[in-house]
C-alpha cells in the first residue's frame, strides 16, 4: 500500500467518515484533505495527522481522488478542475460518491476518458462498522480496484456491486441509517413513556439493534427465524409484533427504500 495515496475533495459527514476509514489503513502522509470551508479540513487533518490543501492540490496529487460533493455541485467542481486533471501525466482514478450520477456522467463532466470508481458508503464507516458499495469502469484495472477496496476496508464491509444495482443497494445501506435512527428514537420514546430514563432507553435500543445485527450476521439465518425465536406463544413480543403488523411497519419500510431509489434516480437526471 506504500504507493497508494488518497485525496479528499469535501470533508463533510460522508467525506470525513471515509477519510477516517482510510486513516485506519494508510499512513497519514498518504492522505490529503480539502474542503470548501478550509477550517473543517484543517480540523480533521489535525485529528488524523495528515495534510490539507486546496481542491486543486487534491486533484493534482492523489492517486485516488475522492469527489465528496453533492450531485448538484459536481458539474461545477469538475468544470473547475478540468485543467488540473488534463495536465496530469501520472496515473489517477476519480472516486465518486454522488447519488444518481453514473461513472460515464462523471467522466463526461471531468472532460476525459478517465478511470472512475463509483462508491456509495454510509455513515457507520466513520467507526469501522459501515458498508461501501463500489464498482469501476473499464479504465480501472482489477489490481487497482483490489488496492482501493483493501485501503477502504477500515470502513467495514466493502462490496463490489454492478453499477445498475448501486441505487437499490444504497437505499438499503446508505439511507438505512436514517431509517434505523427513526426506529431507535421511537423505541426509546416508547421506553420513556413507560418510565425509563431517556439515556437508558437509548442505550438499550442501540445495543439491541447492534446485537441483533451481529446475531443475524453470525447465524446467517433468515430474520424471520430470529424473530420467531423471541416470540413466545401468547407472550409480550408477539403482541408487539402484531401491533407493528397492524400499523403497516414492514410495508412502510419497503416503501421507504423504494422512495429512496426513485429519488436517487431523479438526482441523476
Amino acid at each position: 500500500m506504500s504507493t497508494c495515496t488518497f485525496s479528499f475533495i469535501g470533508t463533510g459527514n460522508m467525506g470525513g467518515a471515509l477519510a477516517r476509514a482510510a486513516a485506519r489503513k494508510l499512513p497519514p502522509e498518504h492522505i490529503l484533505l480539502s474542503n470548501r470551508t478550509p477550517g473543517r479540513a484543517r480540523t480533521l487533518a489535525l485529528e488524523l495527522g495528515c495534510a490539507c490543501g486546496s481542491a486543486a492540490q487534491a486533484a493534482e496529487e492523489g492517486k485516488y481522488v475522492f469527489l465528496g460533493v453533492k450531485p448538484r455541485m459536481m458539474e461545477g467542481l469538475l468544470t473547475e478542475l478540468r485543467p488540473v486533471l488534463a495536465g496530469r501525466r501520472d496515473r489517477f482514478i476519480l472516486v465518486t460518491m454522488a447519488a444518481g450520477l453514473t461513472m460515464a456522467r462523471i467522466a463526461e463532466m471531468a472532460g476525459g476518458d478517465y478511470p472512475v470508481i463509483r462508491i456509495m458508503p454510509n455513515t457507520p464507516c466513520a467507526v469501522g462498522e459501515g458498508v461501501i458499495l463500489c464498482d469501476a469502469n473499464g479504465r480501472v484495472t482489477e489490481e487497482e480496484l483490489a488496492e482501493f477496496m483493501e485501503a477502504m476496508s477500515g470502513a467495514g464491509t466493502v462490496d463490489r456491486l454492478e453499477e445498475k444495482l448501486i441505487d437499490a443497494g444504497s437505499a438499503v445501506s446508505g439511507c438505512g441509517p436514517a431509517f434505523v435512527c427513526l426506529l431507535l428514537e421511537a423505541l426509546a420514546d416508547g421506553g420513556v413513556a413507560c418510565g425509563l430514563p431517556r439515556e437508558k432507553a437509548l442505550l438499550y435500543a442501540a445495543r439491541m439493534v447492534k446485537g441483533t445485527a451481529a446475531l443475524q450476521l453470525a447465524a446467517g439465518d433468515h430474520p424471520g427465524v430470529l424473530k420467531d425465536a423471541v416470540c413466545s406463544p401468547g407472550g409480550s413480543t408477539i403482541a408487539g409484533v402484531r401491533t407493528l403488523e397492524e400499523r403497516g411497519f414492514r410495508g412502510a419500510a419497503m416503501d421507504a427504500v423504494i422512495a429512496a431509489v426513485e429519488k436517487t434516480k431523479e438526482l441523476g437526471k
